[in-house]
């Protein structure tokens, strides 16, 4: 069974561009390659697992569509800040199917396709550089009503004066704050979604 498909047959199994298949594996999310001739290819299993990915999004907000619940996707390319996140906030018992994207590239797929209640930036590993893309997915005109929101450890050395955050994004420091800022957000998501059922 061959094991390895092109980079036409992945758009094609994922329902997406060529071009975003490109960038899916230049940013990592697909494992890929060339050969010697300059053809691209790329590992079925990864397309597969990524397909899985973004089927399991698309279930979680569906079950997610009744009044009580919200959708939050957390950027955090890192496996540990993953398994933290999800840890702690499943803790904290909120109504509200949680989501993850390893990279920003996905990110835009996925806010783009599915437009989720909340979506959280980690930044104390991600780094600097995403927070372009916080200034692209502010692009969206269809998502005004999308809570973003920037986590990054501030230590005594460091501060966010150099940091040229979008008005629209929340910058927050600790748990704490990250507890309060969603409470809000879930709060505000079922007061809307109530108000929509009843019109």
């Amino acid at each position: 069974m061959n094991q390895e498909c092109t980079t036409r047959n992945a758009a094609k199994i994922l329902g997406i561009s060529v071009t975003s298949v490109q960038k899916l594996v230049e940013s990592g999310t697909l494992a890929g390659w060339k050969t010697k001739g300059g053809h691209r290819r790329i590992l079925l299993s990864a397309v597969d697992a990524y397909k899985l990915s973004r089927s399991t999004l698309e279930s979680s907000l569906a079950s997610g569509s009744g009044p009580s619940s919200s959708t939050i996707l957390v950027l955090a390319n890192n496996v540990e800040r993953r398994e933290f996140y999800s840890h702690l906030i499943e803790s904290w018992d909120f109504s509200a199917a949680l989501v993850f994207c390893k990279t920003g590239y996905d990110a835009l797929i996925q806010i783009a396709l599915h437009k989720p209640d909340i979506f959280l930036a980690d930044m104390t590993i991600a780094g600097v550089e995403n927070f372009q893309l916080l200034k692209a997915i502010l692009t969206y005109p269809d998502l005004s009503n999308m809570h973003m929101a920037v986590l990054r450890e501030i230590s005594q050395e460091s501060n966010n004066n150099d940091i040229d955050l979008p008005e629209e994004v929340v910058f927050l420091r600790n748990n704490d704050e990250l507890r309060g800022y969603l409470s809000a957000c879930c709060a505000k998501q079922i007061r809307l979604k109530k108000v929509a059922n009843n019109e």
